[in-house]
């Protein structure tokens, strides 16, 4: 997997999810993959992934999200089928009431090579997205 090919993978990942490309997302996980974040770790479907997509994005929508750019990608070669890539997102909201807000995230993804294609097998979001949505001011704090 050249470096090139993996700028591309999340280029379009980047693109798929801002424009809900269930197509893409289809083919950019496994069947089955390991889904981690602050509060655990969970075995996710694809079918059950791809039926959530939508309510994701609504929510970020709700929130005020704009924009998700890749700040930086971190690349560790695991051997001769998986890399390890850590990606840091830079992500714009704006909410009538408030002026644009930027917020630094991070995940780590682990992708398996197939044939023609990668595929994500393992992702680990470094924060909770909905906890730094609240702390930005932008969701009502948690009860």
């Amino acid at each position: 997997m050249s470096p090139d090919a993996i700028r591309r993978f999340f280029d379009d990942y980047a693109a798929a999810a801002a424009s809900l490309d269930l197509a893409f997302f289809a083919s950019a996980y496994a069947e089955s993959f390991l889904f981690a974040g602050p509060s655990g770790t969970q075995t996710v479907r694809l079918d059950d992934f791809l039926r959530m997509l939508p309510k994701r994005k609504e929510f970020f929508a709700a929130v005020g999200l704009t924009s998700s750019a890749i700040e930086s990608l971190e690349e560790n070669r695991l051997d001769d089928h998986y890399v390890m890539v850590k990606v840091r997102w830079r992500m714009r909201f704006e909410k009538h009431d408030k002026g644009p807000m930027f917020d630094d995230t991070a995940a780590t993804y682990v992708l398996r090579r197939e044939e023609h294609s990668m595929r994500i097998v393992f992702q680990l979001d470094h924060q909770d997205l909905a906890q730094r949505v609240r702390d930005l001011g932008l969701l009502p704090a948690a009860t």
